[in-house]
């Protein structure tokens, strides 16, 4: 599979994550990009390509260029696209890598939301630009948090599907377990079915245990040729494939909110241009920003029948010793949430066979979803670390 690669990832930077205070998201930015580009044994002069992601609070910009010294950039954009910033990031340096617009690019995404006498409710929670007019209705009924959207989506699955919060439990409780193997997660104690049921509810029918976490950090990835990752310092992660969607639903009842996601267009395509289907893939990383995003990424990307990811959660399959192993660090739920970035460095960590005691054996097809908004965007990247 790795032939068809012309770009992959050859260094990845991981700050410390979680509760991490008195550091602004552009210095969690630029030393994550400083430990991308020496873990791949390269110099902060060999970089001529830099795509960075806003965060919620004190967003790295175009300036970081400037923090880390670099000169005549070929390649310099913000990319925005929420969760799924991360995934479009990595495809759009693949495809530079490719066109021969640039040979070094590092992607970086950084966000410092907490504050030590805040709360994870005071970082996202707020309402931060009220809409005008009938747009802002959601506001006066208090739909001020995507816990609140999601919520809707999942209910609106549970009642067309019979789907249910004890096999949403499944999700957290299988990848609490692959987070007791990750030094870096935050939250490693083993939970189980009862705890998931027994926790708040933060928005019927989500528990807080649904919902994932707030960490403050940094995330970096270098992309350059397949060749010439060959020669570096660590074990190549080659880039298959990529796609994106964007379905524009809105809160109707004729759409596919809560049913249907930019996954079903996404995944097939990137799978189509790794030359490989859903029987191929090995390993999947996927956006949870809830319990439910995984169970509707599972659906839309074809490894159940829509309608049975309830029943597919359930019987263990993502779970250590499960036959489709999914979020192997923990996941936002459990490890440490940097949007799209925290299924992208435990991608890279396991393709690189670097993962530890939660190291899984084929590593050939990883599939890796990025979400963003309210299930709105969506985007897949198939990784491969054959190349090892």
């Amino acid at each position: 599979m790795s032939a068809h690669a012309k770009a992959a990832i050859a260094g990845l930077g991981l700050t410390d994550v979680g509760k991490v205070y008195g550091r602004s998201a552009t210095d969690f930015a630029a030393e994550a990009v400083r430990l991308a580009v020496a873990d791949a044994g390269l110099t902060m002069a060999d970089v001529d390509g830099l795509l960075m992601s806003p965060g919620t609070k004190g967003s790295p910009k175009l300036s970081l260029q400037k923090v880390l010294g670099l000169r005549d950039l070929r390649l310099l954009s913000e990319i925005h696209a929420l969760g799924a910033s991360p995934a479009v990031m990595v495809s759009a340096a693949a495809q530079a890598i490719a066109s021969g617009e640039a040979t070094t690019v590092v992607c970086v995404f950084a966000d410092a939301p907490l504050r030590e006498k805040g709360s994870a409710r005071d970082a996202f929670g707020k309402q931060r630009q009220v809409p005008q007019g009938f747009a802002s209705y959601h506001v006066g009924i208090g739909a001020i948090t995507p816990n609140l959207f999601y919520a809707m989506a999942a209910r609106r699955h549970f009642e067309t599907y019979g789907t249910t919060s004890a096999q949403l439990g499944s999700i957290a409780v299988g990848q609490r377990a692959w987070a007791a193997h990750n030094p870096d997660a935050q939250f490693t104690a083993p939970i189980t079915i009862d705890d998931h049921q027994s926790s708040p509810l933060i928005a019927d029918p989500l528990h807080l245990l649904d919902c994932c976490l707030v960490s403050n950090g940094g995330a970096a990835v270098v992309v350059t040729s397949v060749e010439r990752a060959r020669d570096l310092a660590r074990p190549p992660v080659d880039i298959l494939g990529w796609a994106q969607a964007h379905p524009g639903q809105v809160l109707d009842p004729a759409s596919g909110f809560g049913l249907r996601t930019g996954a079903a267009v996404a995944g097939p395509a990137a799978l189509q241009m790794a030359g490989a289907t859903v029987s191929d893939v090995t390993l999947l990383e996927l956006y949870d920003s809830y319990t439910f995003t995984v169970l509707v990424t599972l659906e839309d990307y074809g490894f159940c029948v829509k309608g049975e990811g309830g029943a597919f959660v359930e019987s263990g399959a993502l779970a250590p010793g499960g036959a489709l192993p999914c979020n192997t660090g923990g996941g936002q739920l459990s490890s440490y949430y940097l949007t799209g970035f925290t299924p992208i460095v435990e991608a890279v960590m396991q393709a690189r066979g670097h993962a530890g005691s939660r190291q899984v054996d084929n590593t050939e097809v990883v599939m890796v979803s990025g979400s963003g908004g309210v299930l709105e965007h969506h985007a897949t990247l198939i990784l491969s670390g054959e190349g090892r």
